[in-house]
């Protein structure tokens, strides 16, 4: 845990008047929001004394409102100092916080209002946004994951993998023979390994089925698991494998220190996701199934992501200088 440790250290040197006491959540009720949202409110709590309020996002007539008015719901919280969100859903209720309580706001991804109107953004590379004073481009969505050193340690010998399958989307065409296919090749050629497979809610319902019963396989389906599943699976899991449409498992998965795979499945070009998993196969940090076959390993996570540490960082250095 070496490596968490120097970068609390980091975070802990901007502790002082400016760093934020009191920080709200704006939750759209998303898990995936709310686990970017939390990932960073939790990395600004590891900088300095800290609490985090999760509040509901205003309908929109009732944020615009209360933007109007001066007057934000939640008198029950202490006033925040930084309030955060992330989805189309929150941004108006982001703007009827500061107007109320004077205090900054941090939007995360592309907003859909103008980002002028917020005092910072932060917004994955594959958005495709230039980064400003104001705008900080992030390698993926933030998390909640902590980084550790499991696979430095152990690498594609580990006793314990992780297979992390996903479904339909727009982003890949989904195809349940070609992942079983890849499944199968993968459990015989590391019989060694205790492999765990997860679904997802966009998981196909004929996919399990189809799947053969292994000695060396747990299956879990996701109707099985709670928030706090993955990062207790990822704590202790190298190498992991994810198909891409779960972008954000596949961050996850970098960012706690896993070596990690990546299922072969046809991409839409104009997905920007598939070129986020494109340009982390470019660099290296993920392998793709078809060079896992030739080369028959991983490429080690020798640096584990630490994007949520990263951007509360920038967000105290903002601070800093505007108090």
């Amino acid at each position: 845990m070496a490596n968490t440790r120097l970068q609390d250290c980091a975070l802990t040197e901007h502790a002082g008047l400016h760093a934020p006491r009191v920080v709200w959540v704006i939750s759209d009720n998303k898990p995936g929001h709310a686990n970017q949202s939390l990932g960073l409110a939790e990395a600004l709590t590891r900088a300095a004394p800290t609490t985090i309020h999760v509040t509901p996002a205003l309908p929109a007539w009732r944020a615009w409102l209360a933007f109007l008015l001066k007057r934000m719901p939640g008198k029950q919280l202490p006033k925040p100092d930084l309030v955060i969100g992330a989805g189309h859903a929150t941004h108006i209720t982001l703007l009827a916080a500061r107007r109320a309580h004077d205090a900054r706001i941090v939007v995360l991804m592309k907003p859909s209002l103008p980002r002028a109107w917020f005092d910072l953004s932060i917004i994955p590379q594959h958005d495709g946004i230039t980064a400003d004073a104001h705008t900080l481009v992030s390698e993926g969505a933030l998390n909640r994951i902590r980084p550790t050193t499991l696979s430095q340690s152990t690498g594609e010998d580990a006793r314990q993998g992780l297979l992390l399958i996903g479904g339909t989307s727009s982003h890949f065409e989904w195809d349940n023979d070609a992942v079983l296919v890849q499944i199968k090749s993968i459990l015989a050629r590391k019989p060694n390994t205790h492999w765990t497979l997860a679904t997802s809610r966009r998981t196909p319902e004929d996919f399990l089925p189809e799947l053969p019963q292994y000695p060396n396989l747990t299956i879990v389906p996701h109707t099985a698991t709670s928030p706090d599943w993955l990062p207790a699976q990822l704590a202790h899991s190298s190498p992991v494998w994810v198909t891409p449409d779960s972008a954000s498992m596949v961050f996850e998965a970098l960012t706690a220190g896993a070596d990690v795979g990546v299922f072969d499945l046809p991409v839409n070009p104009k997905s920007r996701v598939g070129w986020a998993i494109a340009h982390l196969a470019d660099a290296q940090r993920i392998t793709r199934f078809v060079a896992w076959c030739t080369y028959g390993k991983l490429h080690p996570n020798l640096h584990p992501l630490a994007e949520a540490e990263r951007c509360a960082d920038w967000i105290l250095n903002w601070l800093k200088k505007k108090n």
